[in-house]
């Protein structure tokens, strides 16, 4: 306190005291940095996120630390010369007393406490398997992106009149502000969609509005039960920045999406549709509908070789008639200085408008007479292919969902379960769960293998500090001390973990290292002074509550908005406050509590005991 603060200030030793604590702080700092080493190693989505956070938290310790180490022992000099004296309100005492009551029932049932703690912290791991796992929580962007894929061969006045409609039941919905559409391929060129690919964007209005007192899932599934009474139309609903998003990763426009590699276009259809199958009904799976690769109408022409033998007619002939008369040949070409504009040929309409116009078309024989092609060939109408899709030069096709009203983790498990039941891979065919499934996996292979890198430094920061590995072991020891509260906070809360929660918890660590290292700093200064072991942890627990609890109090004060606010945005946010304050409590709590115990069994042999 300042008392002895004062008495120090004496005797001269403010330069003696910054010294001394001038290396717990700047380890301290550099731990809570270290920590933040998994957030650095982010890419791609969760990167562009979180990365920031990290680099501003960074500099912010940094610069904290210049000013610890620099300015405030300059200040104390100036502006404590004169004796200070100290007045503890009530909310102090209050935390005092508290705190000191229930560290003493802790120490003097040390095994009770202990069992308490650790059954405690091993119920709750248990329970973490509970929790739902998503790769990101879904932002809220104020607007709907509606997808609608009609069949192929829509034509371009029909797929006006269709979106037409679907845009007036669409702004039926009290709760919608605005409706912009657009058909077919975007202006730039980007987007290869026919007339039957429509898109609408669809501007909600502020929540607070909403008189149906809906949410948004429930103003989906509204929605879609307008919508979907059109016949023959699949819908999905995204939002405008999540399905750009989507699309950079899975390949096409679906949050989340089955793709289906092979060689031959009708067997991966047919897989496909027994994927469709096997998924569409599992709970949380929603919009499911498959990307087809064959559904182009077209007409296709079979020359018999033994009839145009017959007749005289060469292969060539014939599939140069089909070629002018059907999709236009280049005759000859015409150059405006360095320019060249090709010169097509092509039969006019009313000689190509249906079969029997083309099938009457005259084709050349060799002696130079002229036969109609009716009678070398036959004219079949099939279905072929109108997308192609590939990935890493390989044929595929998608089966593309979204999931709502559940987790992406349990929902993705059970959808992969159900498609290796009942479907089996004819050979050179394979199957890849793409979209935030995959974002997912990825990440968390990244984080599996950054975070122990991270715990390993943080243990050798800890020895050079320390200079031993006993206590760089036991503050370690301190850190599942915050995911009891995080995970607890997140099972009150109802919030999925994820990338953003799991940052919540990488920076956790840092700050119960912090008081780790604090609490056994001051724990080996009390004995040095020939304090025995239990009055040397009694007196540091009870001069480490106040610097302790204000440091979680501020963090979670400081934290508090995000983790209670319902704005645009606030999503990505939230399950990162909600894990920091959760863990904040418990850790706070067990520190001052259960590992001044820890402590004494690790010392109790080694220095003075009770």
């Amino acid at each position: 306190g300042m008392e002895k603060f004062n008495k120090m200030a004496k005797a001269g030793w403010i330069k003696q005291t910054g010294t001394g604590l001038g290396k717990a702080i700047f380890f301290s700092k550099l731990i809570i940095i270290t920590a933040l080493l998994p957030i650095f190693t982010f890419q791609k989505v969760e990167g562009k996120m979180f990365s920031p956070l990290a680099w501003t938290l960074g500099f912010a310790l940094l610069g904290a630390l210049i000013y610890t180490l620099t300015l405030v022992p300059v200040l104390c000099a100036i502006l404590l010369r004169k004796n200070v004296r100290e007045k503890e309100n009530f909310i102090v005492r209050f935390f005092n007393r508290s705190v000191t009551r229930a560290f003493d029932w802790c120490f003097r049932n040390k095994r009770k406490s202990l069992v308490m703690a650790f059954s405690f912290m091993g119920i709750t791991f248990v329970s973490a398997k509970f929790l739902g796992s998503e790769f990101l929580p879904e932002l809220n962007e104020g607007a709907l992106w509606v997808t609608a894929e009609l069949p192929m061969s829509t034509s371009l006045t029909e797929s006006m009149k269709i979106t037409k409609t679907l845009r007036h039941k669409l702004m039926d919905f009290q709760e919608v502000n605005g409706v912009l559409s657009q058909t077919g391929r975007s202006n730039d060129g980007t987007d290869p969609n026919g007339f039957g690919f429509v898109q609408f964007q669809v501007n909600l209005k502020p929540a607070k509005e909403w008189e149906t007192k809906r949410t948004k899932d429930q103003l989906i599934e509204a929605m879609d039960a307008q919508l979907s009474q059109i016949q023959g139309i699949t819908f999905n609903y995204s939002q405008p920045v999540v399905d750009n998003v989507a699309e950079a990763v899975a390949g096409f426009k679906a949050s989340n999406a089955v793709k289906i590699f092979g060689d031959d276009l009708q067997t991966l259809d047919e897989l496909a549709d027994k994927v469709y199958q096997s998924i569409k009904d599992i709970p949380g799976v929603k919009d499911a509908g498959v990307l087809r690769n064959v559904g182009q109408p077209e007409i296709s022409v079979l020359l018999d070789e033994a009839k145009m033998a017959l007749y005289g007619v060469s292969t060539a002939d014939a599939q140069a008639v089909i070629e002018m008369a059907i999709g236009g040949k280049t005759a000859t070409a015409k150059y405006e200085e360095e320019k060249k504009f090709d010169i097509r040929i092509r039969y006019s309409p009313e000689y190509r408008k249906d079969e029997d116009d083309i099938m009457s078309l005259m084709v050349p024989t060799l002696k130079g007479s002229k036969i109609p092609l009716s009678n070398i060939a036959q004219l079949r109408k099939v279905t072929g292919p109108a997308f192609i899709y590939r990935d890493a030069n390989k044929r595929f096709i998608g089966v593309k969902f979204t999931v709502r009203e559940r987790d992406l983790g349990s929902t993705i498990q059970e959808a992969m379960a159900k498609v290796n039941e009942d479907i089996k891979l004819p050979k050179g065919y394979s199957i890849t769960w793409a979209g935030e499934f995959e974002n997912q996996v990825r990440a968390s292979k990244q984080l599996g293998l950054v975070v122990p890198i991270s715990l390993l430094a943080i243990f050798v920061i800890l020895f050079i500090t320390f200079g031993n590995a006993k206590d760089a072991g036991l503050i370690l020891l301190n850190v599942p001390f915050a995911l009891i509260g995080g995970i607890l906070a997140l099972h009150i809360t109802g919030i999925n973990f994820g990338i953003s929660a799991g940052v919540g918890f990488i920076a956790l660590f840092g700050i119960c290292v912090q008081n780790g290292v604090i609490l056994i700093s001051v724990f080996h200064d009390n004995l040095r002074q020939k304090l025995p072991l239990a009055a040397a942890i009694r007196e540091g627990v009870t001069s480490r509550i106040r610097p302790v609890v204000m440091t979680a109090l501020m963090a979670m004060l400081g934290l508090l908005p995000a983790a209670l606010s319902s704005g645009i945005g606030s999503e990505s946010q939230k399950p990162l406050a909600v894990a920091i304050i959760g863990g904040l409590v418990t850790a706070t709590v067990l520190t001052l509590l259960v590992f001044p115990i820890m402590f004494w069994i690790f010392y109790r042999k080694t220095k003075t005991s009770i």
